[in-house]
């Protein structure tokens, strides 16, 4: 659909449609097109809201979008055939990282805190504590499992769901019930005691506290600093027909991600986001998790965190290569791939790093001499918990996971990734 069309700064622009969800880290397509850093770079990004990510896969994957504000998972799922059958799909940068949390109904925030007064007050990993309590009671007890709402089964958000769960020793498969809740949805299912609590992207978790309805109990960044969350997705076969238009796209975007990480932008950000045709919440909720500044409700104390949300710095728009391993990892792990495959091949034929460092090479924007990273250990940040992702031992540290699906030969994995 790219086409070349007037830009309001009079040169002519290359037209791309662009699919996004409305979440707060919709912000770089919404800041470039706003604030013209596309056309800067020679695109005119035309913004189509959706309401859920089937949406965005399916119009993505029949052309009508260019490229797409997506789940990171969501170009590895297609890459595999998981789900409903796609074009192949790369993602030639990131978007944000960041920027969920876990929030739970009044009512299970009241039963968490009856079973772990001091888990539930810390938050973030040890809250999972107070809920595995809560689980084991209602077992005894004979009651409904709990229902937990997440927004896609190959989403950043219930990977996170499930390790948190697991990490406490909850089986997400066996004593919880998992249920897709698109975000837009997710605020009125939480009302409507259709789900006991979710993992979905800002600013649905602060709609929730604002509307008394939940508590928020634990942030992505509580549970892995600097993890991965959105990415530009782009069909394949449409970056190899347009690579320079793509990587005026990349640019566009990078830049106003720069933008955005400016903390003296983020209100301007929240003004803008709130518009209708935007995400339509009010400024003052989307303002909170964009500066740091969050309500947790609850009477838990208020969370000042500048890491909630991360456009630019710290290497946030560069796809590693080692998040999307660690991706696939939990895809193993939960039983939605079971065939071996060789796992490098497909990080690198998906997670397009080669393309990102061609883009911003122009704008001096540094970017890290490695392709992967490693998660958590001495001085590497958080990575739930005390843990640590090794990329160059993933299938080892898949065996080390307590809790998973035993339906998936990993000898075979290993066999074949050796």
């Amino acid at each position: 659909m790219a086409d070349a069309a007037n830009g309001p700064l009079g040169a002519k622009s290359s037209e791309v449609h662009v699919g996004f969800m409305p979440l707060t880290d919709c912000a770089p397509l919404v800041v470039a097109s706003e604030m013209g850093f596309d056309r800067r770079h020679g695109v005119k990004l035309v913004l189509h809201r959706e309401v859920s990510w089937a949406n965005i896969r399916d119009k993505l994957g029949v052309g009508n979008f260019d490229c797409a504000h997506m789940l990171a998972p969501m170009p590895i799922a297609a890459a595999l055939g998981l789900g409903r059958a796609s074009d192949l799909i790369v993602a030639p940068m990131a978007l944000s990282l960041n920027g969920n949390a876990i929030t739970v109904s009044n009512r299970l925030y009241a039963e968490m805190r009856d079973a772990d007064e001091a888990a539930t007050q810390a938050g973030g990993m040890s809250a999972a504590r107070a809920l595995a309590a809560v689980v084991r009671t209602r077992q005894q007890q004979g009651r409904e499992p709990l229902a937990l709402g997440m927004v896609y089964p190959f989403s950043c958000h219930n990977y996170d769901l499930r390790y948190w769960l697991a990490a406490a020793g909850i089986d997400p498969d066996n004593d919880v019930n998992l249920i897709v809740v698109p975000p837009p949805l997710s605020v009125e299912a939480l009302k409507t005691g259709r789900v006991d609590g979710f993992c979905v992207g800002q600013p649905w978790n602060s709609v929730a506290v604002a509307e008394d309805e939940g508590v928020i109990v634990a942030t992505k960044s509580e549970l892995w600093a600097m993890s991965p969350e959105k990415v530009l997705g782009v069909r394949e076969d449409w970056a190899a027909k347009n690579p320079a238009l793509v990587s005026d796209l990349v640019r566009a975007l990078v830049t106003a991600c720069q933008w955005l990480d400016e903390p003296e932008n983020r209100e301007q950000a929240a003004r803008i986001l709130a518009r209708p045709e935007y995400v339509g919440i009010s400024e003052e909720i989307l303002a909170g998790p964009l500066t740091g500044a969050l309500r947790r409700g609850g009477g838990l104390a208020d969370i000042v965190d500048p890491d909630l949300v991360v456009f630019h710095r710290g290497h946030a728009n560069f796809p590693w290569r080692s998040h999307a391993l660690w991706i696939l990892t939990q895809m193993i792990r939960w039983g939605q791939v079971r065939e071996p495959f060789d796992l490098k091949a497909l990080t690198e034929r998906v997670f397009r790093t080669d393309l990102y460092r061609e883009a911003v090479a122009a704008l001096g924007v540094p970017v890290p001499l490695s392709d992967d990273k490693q998660e958590g250990g001495d001085g590497v940040g958080v990575f739930f918990g005390s843990g640590r992702f090794d990329p160059n031992a993933a299938l080892s540290y898949l065996r080390d996971l307590e809790i998973r699906n035993s339906g998936t030969d990993l000898a075979a994995f290993a066999a074949l990734n050796s």
